[in-house]
């Protein structure tokens, strides 16, 4: 398990900012040589700490009109079987287990209202399924 310092922090921090900045414009935006910022990526990728690196889109040009927040609660032991009816559905962009009130928190992608409509009355419909609450989320900042 990799612990993270304080130079590790910053350059997840440099590469959320632009994760295609070359190994040299890191370095500058830290203070340090390539082969520190080098290295340091090797450790972190080789650790598991960093999984890879991927593409953010803007809100407006994913595709997808309608993003919300849904937690979900399960009845029971259902929580496995109804992680696999969700992963199961294509508009859920992300699936988080979770404690307290809510057993499962899903990031729901639709490219409509009633697509949105149509995922929820999916999901309220799967055996185990207690309670959800959903927020459509407005903006990102």
């Amino acid at each position: 398990m990799h612990v993270f310092d304080e130079f590790d922090h910053r350059l997840i921090a440099a590469l959320r900012e632009d994760g295609r900045a070359p190994v040299s414009k890191l370095a500058a935006i830290l203070g340090v040589t390539r082969a520190t910022v080098q290295k340091r990526l090797d450790r972190l990728l080789e650790s598991g700490a960093v999984l890879g690196f991927t593409v953010r889109f803007r809100q407006d040009h994913d595709g997808s009109a309608i993003r919300a927040i849904m937690m979900v609660e399960v009845t029971g032991r259902s929580t496995t079987a109804v992680i696999k009816q969700l992963r199961g559905m294509p508009e859920l962009h992300s699936l988080h287990t979770t404690n307290g009130t809510w057993d499962l928190i899903a990031e729901i992608h639709a490219p409509s209202l009633s697509d949105f409509d149509r995922v929820l009355r999916e999901v309220r419909t799967i055996d185990g399924v207690l309670n959800s609450e959903t927020s459509i989320m407005l903006s990102s900042v």
